[in-house]
């Protein structure tokens, strides 16, 4: 007998009169796995979440939560999960306890409300009204009441947005120990360093349907490795190099234009290797020279529609502005934005 997916989507679909949100999505999580949701606004995520959290039915396709409809079944789903919804909307004059205590009532076997309360860091801030609680305090009292009833699968949209960089790694390491206990999570974030760091495998979604999907690093292979520097005054763009065989794009920064690679065959080093060489026989100094391997940024950056027309502006610059030096080619490109 097959093993049941605590998450499981089969040909999602989803519309919103003669929008189609959710355009025929596929994929499972396994039990004790972090799934990462990512995309732009309007990608179709928080239209996901919602049908698997038992919001509204599948329109086509089939959703199933530890094996059931979480729609048509949500009484004996609902015990089962938690979730961090993007705004939890709480009453600002209760405190922080009072707030866990009335949710511990909608709750079987809940946690303990000092447990649930130190578990997200907010114990000394047990008698602080909800109003005077900062933005990033909130979200972690949002997953304080995600976490009350101990869920076999957990929901976070956005969790960790309005924390500041200490309690957003503190948050981190929160998820990792559920998911290190068997806890199945499912993420959407706008924060790509957070799903680098938390997801066990991830899906990008753009208009709809997932663009790409698997591990981090499967995810991040064949997207080439980045070169980038400063390009001098002096030269054109038409007599930079190409490395391996890939030419620049042209982008400005601080007023400076820059040239970027994406080296996907000889790799780093070889790509290194022949701009090294060239800026030695041509006597000059690559200033912000940069090299790195491909990013999730840089991945996701290319399966969105932002990027896509970002792209479409590069390419038009290193087209036209190949007979300019370098600070012409700033100048050009600086001016064309505006």
């Amino acid at each position: 007998m097959d093993e049941i997916r605590p998450i499981s989507v089969d040909g999602l679909r989803q519309r919103y009169g003669d929008f189609e949100a959710v355009a025929g999505i596929s994929f499972e999580v396994a039990a004790g796995e972090l799934f990462a949701l990512l995309g732009t606004n309007g990608a179709g995520k928080t239209t996901t979440l919602e049908t698997l959290e038992g919001h509204r039915p599948a329109r086509h396709g089939t959703v199933r939560v530890l094996g059931r409809d979480p729609y048509r079944e949500r009484r004996a789903v609902r015990p089962e999960i938690g979730v961090m919804l993007q705004d939890g909307g709480f009453f600002p004059d209760l405190t922080a306890a009072e707030t866990v205590d009335r949710f511990r009532g909608f709750t079987p076997a809940p946690r303990p409300r000092g447990e649930a309360l130190e578990l997200v860091g907010l114990a000394e801030q047990a008698d602080v009204r909800v109003r005077q609680l900062s933005g990033g305090q909130k979200r972690r009292l949002d997953l304080a009441l995600a976490l009350l009833g101990r869920p076999r699968v957990l929901f976070l949209d956005e969790p960790t947005t309005g924390m500041d960089p200490e309690a957003r790694r503190a948050t981190w390491r929160i998820v990792r120990d559920l998911v290190a206990a068997g806890t199945t999570v499912l993420l959407t974030t706008h924060y790509l360093e957070e799903a680098e760091h938390l997801a066990d495998r991830l899906a990008i979604m753009h208009g709809g349907r997932i663009e790409t999907t698997g591990t981090v690093a499967e995810v991040v292979a064949g997207h080439g490795d980045r070169i980038s520097f400063q390009v001098p005054e002096r030269f054109r763009v038409a007599e930079l190099p190409a490395l391996r065989g890939a030419g620049a794009d042209i982008t400005v920064d601080a007023g400076r234009a820059v040239a970027s690679y994406t080296v996907t065959e000889a790799g780093l080093q070889g790509g290194l290797y022949e701009l090294l060489r060239w800026a030695d026989e041509h006597r000059v100094e690559l200033r912000g020279l940069q090299a790195r391997s491909a990013s999730l940024e840089d991945v996701f950056l290319r399966t969105s529609a932002g990027a896509r027309a970002t792209e479409g502006t590069e390419t038009e610059g290193t087209e036209t502005e190949g007979a300019r030096t370098g600070a012409e080619t700033a100048a050009a490109l600086e001016g064309a934005s505006r």
